[in-house]
């Protein structure tokens, strides 16, 4: 136990050393506990001492030290008390509210427990110690800043815990946690790529003014921390140079990783693929549609508690991370502090968390080290703001610095298309006269808002149109776009009609492209895939339609908040200016902390109250309705399955099936398993039983569905 607590100590040095040396002291007491000792002698093995929900049975070891926090410390000892009663079952709630297990205030009830382990011979230097200070430094008066500082200080615990017993149970395993470069090292390998990338560059235009976002990243990485935003039009180069930017202000500020946050899984692995090619095996990709042939040991492990120089990983990965609960998920927290955040495409952010999002930003970057990019070719506003009265209505960031110097000059040199808006927004096309005017064009993307449209459309096209959508599983849609990227290069026509998978971080570059008409956002990465590297004699053509059916949900929402503006378009509808007023429509009429997440973590004056699993319960950025179905796309998925259905799932093994997975909603999935088109393989995990329902082009064959493209997001 002073080993854990000594290594907690270490991970929290810069949060609240003292509370995490305590937390590790104490964590273990019930072990002391005769019916704890006879347990672990009879069932010897390393997940014997794993609990559940911490309020029954001989495992039951974290109650008691929680209980000898608060009588130790008195009620400051609660803080102590959510960390060490959660650090196998997950942080608990202090009330019974939604989420399962035993509350934190009916297992403080139970002292039965530690006078069963104090009845052991406990050395008194396990048991004593002073209070610490509580930090001046960690936001405690702000919303969710009690919270925020317990998981960090829990995620200090839970690692040094997690490293304990992995060194003593498998220390093969430990070694492999090898020491990574240093920062300077990558920023060394980093500006040998650029030079070698600048060389070989053509002198363009675009490629010009990319070298002057570039310039402009470098040299804004000496200020200091906080928050920045980097507005680039799509193109631009954003990718690299924020992570110039990010290289020059970790070194400069001491900072000690990279994090490269981003919201498509449809792009991530482009991304990550771009950094190997720089930095090799230094980067670290966790998100859940990874190829298990991109990760080796080392980076598995470091994706565990990402103690990596550089990390790639989702919005949904990152930010349920900061609100999460189960020691698995909190335990890479404390790494995030002292680090550098790139939120790539930052207007995608969900708006119903969008407050308790802004704010646990807030307090990583005033008290926890973190500087943050929010990196984007259509900044939303993230400001705070007021209503007609002076109330403040929303707390947003009110400190942002640009990094771009002369964003208008930039925008204006950059201006490669030209948007075409329906003259009625109100009147839609036929999916017949569309596909008869977008087969004028030899080359052409048609964009729409969801996987029906899609299919509609496409079954109209001529022969050889290439379908995207998400109901093609992750391999096939990689395949597509290799292809799509290919015949572009090589100067064969190609049409395309796919959903807005491809609007944000795929590099396509046609012609024209046809969007359906949406958020003014959608619309600008749509236009990012025309005429991207400047190459055409004039501009590049975008078309906006109104489409023969309204899209739902958000999408529509952001489509009527372009209605309202189409007045005020008087010439460029990508004119910069006009976004910030669009999300501040956008945001309006919404509930940005629609779950009341900042709600369940505000603590009481005397540390009770904070309902940390269900809060982390509600946090939930992609709803989960809907099911999985891994189809039978080629050979390996076929070889996978088999393999699945022999010898069960493992973690190497369900990344390889991730690859071949497609989401249906639940009435759907119910439907195809009443026709038997889909048959359970292994417990729960359902897989379709011929290639029948899988079509070479369109993916999953669902003739009558309407679905929305939520399911890209993980």
């Amino acid at each position: 136990m002073t080993k854990v607590g000594d290594c907690a100590a270490e991970f929290a040095a810069e949060f609240g050393q003292g509370w995490a040396e305590l937390a590790g002291r104490w964590h273990d007491l019930g072990k002391y506990s005769a019916s704890f000792q006879q347990m672990i002698y009879e069932a010897n093995g390393m997940e014997a001492h794993v609990e559940s929900d911490g309020m029954r049975g001989p495992r039951n070891h974290s109650t008691a030290g929680a209980i000898h926090a608060v009588e130790h410390l008195g009620g400051v000892g609660r803080i102590l008390a959510y960390l060490i009663a959660g650090h196998h079952a997950g942080l608990p709630d202090w009330d019974k509210d939604e989420a399962s297990g035993a509350s934190l205030r009916e297992r403080l009830a139970q002292r039965a427990l530690l006078e069963d382990a104090l009845k052991a011979d406990i050395p008194r230097e396990i048991l004593t110690g002073a209070q610490p200070a509580i930090p001046p430094n960690v936001g405690l008066d702000k919303p969710q800043g009690f919270a925020l500082w317990a998981r960090m200080l829990f995620s200090a615990l839970v690692d040094a815990d997690f490293l304990d017993t992995e060194a003593f149970y498998d220390s093969a395993k430990a070694q492999a946690r090898s020491d990574w470069l240093t920062l300077k090292d990558l920023k060394t390998r980093f500006d040998t790529y650029m030079q070698a990338l600048t060389d070989q560059a053509e002198d363009t235009p675009v490629n010009r003014l990319r070298a002057r976002v570039l310039a402009d990243c470098r040299k804004a990485g000496v200020q200091s921390p906080g928050f920045f935003s980097l507005t680039v039009p799509t193109g631009g180069g954003k990718t690299l140079s924020s992570m110039a930017f990010a290289l020059e202000h970790a070194l400069h500020h001491g900072k000690r990783r990279i994090i490269h946050v981003i919201p498509y899984t449809s792009i991530i692995e482009q991304t990550a693929e771009i950094f190997r090619g720089i930095f090799g095996d230094q980067v670290v990709e966790h998100h859940s549609s990874l190829d298990p042939d991109k990760e080796d040991h080392r980076s598995r492990l470091a994706a565990e508690n990402w103690d990596a120089p550089i990390i790639v990983t989702t919005s949904v990965q990152f930010f349920e991370s900061l609100f999460a609960a189960k020691p698995s998920h909190c335990r890479k927290l404390h790494n995030v502090a002292n680090s550098v955040v790139v939120l790539d495409e930052v207007q995608l952010l969900p708006p119903s968390f969008l407050q308790p999002i802004l704010n646990a930003m807030k307090l990583l970057a005033a008290h926890y080290g973190v500087s943050f990019v929010l990196s984007t070719a259509t900044q939303p506003a993230l400001n705070s703001r007021r209503d007609p009265f002076g109330r403040r209505v929303s707390d947003g960031l009110d400190d942002v610095r640009e990094i771009v110097s002369d964003l208008d000059a930039l925008y204006r040199k950059l201006a490669r298309v030209r948007v075409e808006m329906p003259e009625d927004p109100h009147a839609p096309v036929t999916w017949e006269s569309l596909a008869d005017e977008l087969a004028q064009h030899e080359s052409v993307l048609a964009i729409v808002d969801s996987r029906r449209d899609a299919r509609e459309l496409y079954r109209l096209m001529p022969e050889g149109t290439i379908h995207l959508s998400a109901l093609m599983c992750g391999e096939h849609r990689s395949q597509k776009i290799a292809e799509i990227k290919q015949r572009l290069r090589d100067g064969v026509p190609t049409r395309v009609v796919s959903t807005q998978l491809v609007e944000a971080g795929v590099d396509l570059d046609f012609p024209v492209v046809y969007r359906a008409l949406a958020g003014l956002d959608s619309i600008a990465q749509a236009a990012g895939r025309c005429n991207r590297e400047g190459r055409l004699k004039g501009k590049g053509r975008v078309v906006v339609f109104v489409p023969p059916r309204p899209p739902h949900g958000l999408m529509r929402h952001a489509q009527q908040k372009t209605i309202s503006m189409l007045d005020d378009v008087q010439d460029d509808p990508l004119d910069r200016r006009l976004f910030p007023k669009f999300f501040e429509l956008f945001y309006d009429d919404q509930d940005l902390d629609r779950h009341g997440i900042d709600r369940l973590l505000q603590a009481e004056p005397d540390c009770s109250g904070v309902q940390f699993r269900t809060a982390a319960m509600r946090m939930r950025m992609i709803d989960d309705d809907g099911r999985t179905i891994f189809v039978r796309f080629d050979e390996k998925s076929e070889e996978l399955l088999e393999r699945l259905r022999h010898v069960g799932p493992n973690r190497d093994l369900m990344r390889w099936l991730q690859r071949y997975a497609v989401n249906v909603p639940d009435r759907t999935f119910t439907k195809l398993l009443a026709r038997r088109d889909i048959e359970p393989v292994w417990g729960d995990l359902h897989a379709q039983t011929s290639g029948a329902l899988y079509h070479p082009e369109l993916g999953l064959l669902l003739d009558d569905e309407a679905m929305d493209v939520g399911s890209m997001l993980v």
